[in-house]
């Protein structure tokens, strides 16, 4: 067993509290109830302790002491609201916005800056400093994806730790002295680290902004919901920010939906960060998307709906079972399907007496030895938990043979993945199914094109590459007519006389696990908001 660290036990504001030794004054006033502001303080880096701001009284202390660098001792007493600390955090306040600019009407973090909260907070004083301010740079590109404004920065460091401690690439430093220190790139660099984006996440005030969401919206019209990115197969988590007043789409970013995606601190998988990758690629969600169901004959393609569609898949289905040649019945679904997709689609060609089933991966990317995965499934593990076979090369091969009459293909572009060999095999298939999200030549080529809900307009898990299986909430309506796959497969189970899988994705995910042992006693509430891990 190894050996329990020592307990210490203090008060704060007049509350007992017991926490393992070596825990700072502030991790404690937080277990407490009674937390304290704080900027350059970030759980994921080392201390500093330069914004001052987390200054709290300890009664065997003349002077205040900063929060975030003391550490409890036995019997201490801290007071976090006393009239001496409230005073303290109202002059550190204003020592911080002496050469702040008024930028808050133009500002991309009005509405969750930190330093707008804490002073209605702490603040609102008469403010004694009347010379001239300090002029820095403003708007100026460090990269790809990030604008500095080096008037805004309170110089908490943040930026500079993150990439000295984190990515290790060193690109942000603190240069001058006094009123006119301000932070910026070491000369010869530029910030195109893959996880750049990240100092935008932690920069507590206005300072560093994403180029990507710059001016695109402002945060209080954006609604938000809890998903996990579908990059690769680490599956961090994220949330996803949309612009939920529909009166703003045409004129915001051409109609588009998502504003941005940003990490969500879970520490089993990706703690507090997110890779570029990720974050800059959710654009597939509102561009180039299949709205309608749509057939294609002779050269010309229609319109259609979805009766229409599901009766003539329903109908060739049939023919096949009762001429039983459902051994000319191909399925080549995809690692980003979720589970309750993989599991109906599983279920419902299992039924029917299809056993040409596979999932395809996509193609495989670069890993960066941190978070970014080569694999960019973010569910090719839960395929595997449902052994469902792997590779559509075995099925594209009996179609270039002429021995599949009736193909479904999910999500994936087989042209893009295999090449023209793959043209050539779904010429010579009869019937051509694409379900999926977006336009690409594989659905061009198909006979019948449905449209499915991409990851943000579902809810639903994904099973990432370390076996943990983790919730996914529509953050969006469906696109126009599209659906969830599980829900198509459902309507062509009724049609052929077969049971769906289920009402919701919660009641088609608790079939999953009463039935597949991989996921066996797992439960939407049970997976919270940080997942849990498959039974084997």
């Amino acid at each position: 067993m190894p050996e329990q660290p020592k307990r210490v036990t203090l008060t704060i504001d007049g509350k007992a509290v017991t926490v393992p030794e070596g825990t700072t004054v502030l991790q404690a006033c937080e277990q407490a109830g009674s937390p304290v502001p704080f900027y350059c303080y970030h759980p994921g880096l080392s201390i500093a302790g330069n914004c001052r701001i987390c200054v709290v009284e300890l009664t065997n202390s003349p002077k205040l002491q900063i929060a975030c660098n003391t550490q409890v001792a036995e019997g201490m007493a801290v007071l976090t609201t006393s009239d001496k600390t409230l005073q303290g955090r109202k002059e550190v306040l204003e020592f911080l916005l002496i050469n702040h600019p008024l930028d808050c009407p133009v500002c991309d973090q009005a509405g969750e800056c930190w330093l707008q909260d804490y002073y209605m907070e702490h603040g609102l004083y008469d403010p004694k400093f009347n010379e001239q301010k300090v002029k820095k740079p403003k708007a100026i590109p460090v990269g790809p994806t990030v604008m500095l404004d080096a008037e805004r920065c309170i110089l908490c460091s943040r930026c500079v730790r993150f990439t000295d401690e984190i990515t290790k690439t060193g690109e942000f430093g603190i240069f001058n002295r006094g009123d006119h220190s301000e932070v910026g790139l070491h000369p010869g660099k530029t910030l195109e680290n893959n996880y750049a984006g990240n100092v935008v996440d932690i920069c507590p005030v206005g300072a560093l902004t994403d180029r990507d969401f710059r001016f695109k919206c402002r945060v209080w019209y954006l609604a938000s919901a809890d998903s996990v990115c579908p990059g690769c197969s680490r599956g961090c988590n994220i949330q996803i920010h949309s612009n939920r007043e529909r009166e703003w789409r045409p004129h915001i970013a051409k109609g588009q939906r998502v504003m941005r995606l940003k990490p969500r601190y879970n520490p089993e998988v990706n703690q507090w960060w997110m890779c570029d990758v990720g974050r800059y690629g959710y654009r597939f969600i509102d561009e180039e998307r299949l709205e309608r169901v749509r057939f294609r004959d002779n050269g010309s393609s229609r319109d259609a709906g979805w009766d229409e569609a599901l009766a003539m898949i329903a109908e060739a289905l049939t023919r096949a079972r009762a001429e039983q040649r459902l051994g000319r019945v191909g399925a080549i679904l995809s690692s980003h399907l979720t589970n309750e997709d993989l599991y109906a689609a599983k279920r419902f060609f299992g039924e029917l007496g299809v056993t040409h089933v596979a999932f395809q991966r996509p193609k495989l990317g670069e890993s960066d030895g941190f978070l970014l995965q080569a694999d960019r499934s973010p569910n090719a593990r839960g395929a595997q938990a449902l052994k469902i076979a792997e590779g559509a090369e075995p099925i594209l091969e009996r179609a270039a043979k002429g021995q599949v009459d009736v193909l479904f293909v999910f999500t994936q572009d087989l042209v893009d993945l295999f090449g023209p060999r793959a043209s050539e095999a779904l010429a010579k298939v009869k019937l051509v199914i694409f379900i999926g999200t977006n336009w690409n030549p594989t659905a061009k080529l198909a006979h019948i094109a449905l449209p499915s809900a991409v990851y943000a307009e579902k809810d639903g898990t994904f099973t990432n590459l370390n076996g943990r299986v983790q919730r996914l909430h529509a953050a969006l309506a469906p696109w126009v007519d599209a659906r969830p796959e599980w829900q198509i497969l459902a309507a062509l189970a009724s049609r052929l006389a077969l049971e769906p899988p289920g009402v919701d994705a919660h009641t088609v995910f608790a079939e999953l696990a009463a039935r597949e042992p991989a996921f066996r006693d797992l439960s939407y509430e049970m997976l919270a908001d940080q997942g849990a891990q498959l039974a084997a």
